[in-house]
C-alpha cells in the first residue's frame, strides 16, 4: 500500500468515528441514550393477610377431621400451618405478573432500566430521552 493509499484510509478512519461522535451530537438533550434491550421478565406476586389466614382456616379444617383428643389437635394446628402456608404461595403466584424491562445506556455512559406493564413505546436500538422520568422516543436530528 503507498503512502497515498494509507493516508487516505487514516482519513476515512478518522471520518468515520467522528460521524459516530456526530451522531450522538443531536438536538435530544438532556437525559438522552440508546435502547440496549427490551425483555419480558416475571415479577412475583404480593403475599397478603388473605392468603394467609384463608388457607389457615382451610387447613385447620381439614386437620380437625384427623385422629382424637390431643392427636386431633395436633393435626388441626399442623393443618393450620401448612394452609397458612401453602394459601400464601397460591396468593402469591395469583398475582405475579409479566414486564417489560428496558436498559437503556445513557449518553453519559450509565445505564438505566424502566418497567412497563404493556408493550413499551421503544424498540431495542432506539433513540430516547428521559422526561419527567418517562421514556419518550426521539425522533430529533
Amino acid at each position: 500500500m503507498n503512502l497515498r493509499n494509507k493516508l487516505f484510509a487514516v482519513c476515512l478512519g478518522f471520518a468515520f468515528s467522528l460521524s459516530s461522535t456526530l451522531a450522538l451530537a443531536d438536538s435530544c438533550k438532556p437525559d438522552c441514550g440508546k435502547v440496549e434491550s427490551v425483555t419480558q421478565q416475571t415479577r412475583e406476586g404480593k403475599a397478603t393477610a388473605k392468603g394467609l389466614v384463608g388457607g389457615a382456616v382451610i387447613g385447620g379444617l381439614l386437620g380437625n377431621q384427623i385422629g382424637k383428643g390431643k392427636g386431633n389437635t395436633l393435626a388441626t394446628v399442623a393443618g393450620a400451618a401448612g394452609g397458612a402456608y401453602a394459601g400464601r404461595e397460591v396468593e402469591k403466584k395469583a398475582t405475579e405478573k409479566k414486564v417489560h424491562v428496558v436498559t437503556v445506556k445513557m449518553d453519559d455512559g450509565t445505564k438505566r432500566t424502566f418497567e412497563f406493564d404493556n408493550e413499551p413505546p421503544v424498540l431495542a436500538g432506539d433513540r430516547v430521552q428521559v422526561v419527567n422520568n418517562q421514556l419518550k422516543r426521539h425522533a430529533g436530528n
